[in-house]
């Protein structure tokens, strides 16, 4: 026989678990869309939050019947108080009579109001992210410092309430008894059986007194037996755990951003957003994961992150400034056979014409080698220099991709395409 299980707990304001998740599978795509145009209205500060989103009811309604308009009808609707059968009703005024609202009249149809539902915030970042991961994530081997997880170890004869296994304590005790009291029994079984045997009336003095010695080493037998404990603390079982090394995915993640003349407030807003991204993406899918941020425009400086979205230091550029430091901190600070290597790059693709050979060399030779991906992102249309060299490496490089944004609609179709989890659709 088929068993279904439902899940009635509630989530808040009496809303179900399980119809919530329904309506969420059901509506995806539509809910998907609006989480979309909803990143596109919000601030870089206010992404991380939850959302009501609107649905057409065009999009919600399902087929019903209904009955139409005109006929006779003889119904008195339950909980009518102001009429009786026979009374006549006037036709509502103004239409169909169906709803009511603020608005203006007019001769254009009929509207309905949209569907409005809450995202919490753990549900809109789920949709935004979904099916993206960093490409290539590896094992690494054992550091000095491992994560430690809690694993089963069997049973012990010593923990704490909480962890009691009483099935086995239980267990334990009913075998205890039966071993301590085994002898025991077979011998009392044995003493009844020759009681049995013995006359209750008409004894001579003999039987009389074995009958007595017998009863005397039965009660001794079975107070002996009454005295095993039922459950001694040599019995208890408690559940065991011991914490072991288990090897951990360990990652960086370089977030370089051009800060240099040529990129205005809307271009440095772009490259924020990507940046903003990345990083609760980051956040939100690896726990073991160190973040730097490096600005640049002829000179590089490693900042925190307040100061790599709001400071407004500006200058020439020198993109290869920000690959030197890049090579010089995983040198000092970041082994290759230790941690999983990430690179990110924000620029609109100016630079000084003889340092672009020299980022391509960079690149080359001493970070992609180190490197599981580095992600370049352009945020202007115009190809120079620096996207030529780049270009170059595209074709022989596979941990390197490189993309163009113009517009704060295309950033996170590029995101996607730049992190989404391998072997996904594109």
């Amino acid at each position: 026989m088929l068993q279904q299980i439902i899940d009635r707990r509630l989530a808040g304001k009496n809303k179900s678990i399980g119809n919530r998740e329904r309506f969420l599978r059901r509506y995806q795509g539509q809910v998907r869309d609006a989480v979309r145009r909803a990143v596109d209205k919000r601030g870089i500060r206010e992404i991380e939050q939850g959302e009501d989103i609107h649905l057409p009811k065009r999009d919600i309604n399902e087929p019903a019947f209904g009955h139409g308009t005109g006929g006779a009808r003889e119904i008195v609707h339950p909980g009518n108080r102001e009429y009786v059968r026979g009374d006549h009703i006037e036709r509502p005024q103004g239409g169909s009579g169906r709803g009511s609202g603020q608005g203006q009249a007019g001769d254009a149809g009929e509207g309905e109001d949209d569907f409005v539902f809450h995202l919490t915030k753990e549900e809109f970042m789920q949709i935004f992210f979904d099916d993206l991961a960093l490409p290539r994530m590896i094992r690494s081997q054992l550091v000095e410092t491992p994560e430690m997880k809690s694993q089963r170890a069997g049973y012990s004869n010593s923990g704490t309430p909480s962890n009691l296994s009483v099935i086995r304590s239980m267990r334990g005790a009913i075998g205890r008894r039966v071993a301590i009291g085994s002898g025991s029994r077979a011998e009392l079984a044995e003493l009844l059986a020759r009681l049995a045997e013995l006359p209750e009336v008409g004894a001579d003095a003999a039987e009389t007194l074995a009958r007595e010695t017998l009863l005397l080493r039965i009660t001794a037998l079975r107070t002996r037996l009454d005295r095993i404990p039922y459950l001694d603390p040599i019995d208890l079982r408690f559940r065991n755990r011991v914490r072991l090394p288990v090897p951990t995915a360990k990652a960086v993640m370089f977030c370089l951003m051009d800060v240099s003349g040529s990129m205005d407030e809307a271009r440095k807003d772009l490259s924020k957003r990507f940046f903003i991204l990345l990083y609760l993406f980051l956040t939100r899918h690896y726990e073991k994961i160190d973040l730097v941020f490096i600005r640049h425009h002829t000179q590089a400086q490693e900042v925190d992150e307040e100061n790599f979205f709001r400071a407004r230091e500006t200058g020439g550029t020198v993109v290869s400034s920000a690959l030197v430091l890049m090579d010089e901190i995983i040198k000092e600070r970041y082994s290759a056979s230790d941690w999983n290597i990430y690179g990110a790059q924000a620029s609109d693709g100016d630079n000084w014409h003889h340092d672009s050979g020299r980022c391509r060399e960079l690149l080359t030779d001493s970070i992609l080698p180190r490197c599981r991906y580095f992600a370049y992102v352009q945020v202007a249309e115009e190809e120079q220099n620096l996207w030529e060299e780049y270009a170059r490496l595209q074709t022989t490089e596979r941990a390197f991709a490189m993309r163009k944004v113009t517009e704060a609609g295309q950033i996170y179709p590029v995101f996607r395409d730049l992190f989404k989890s391998e072997g996904a659709a594109a």
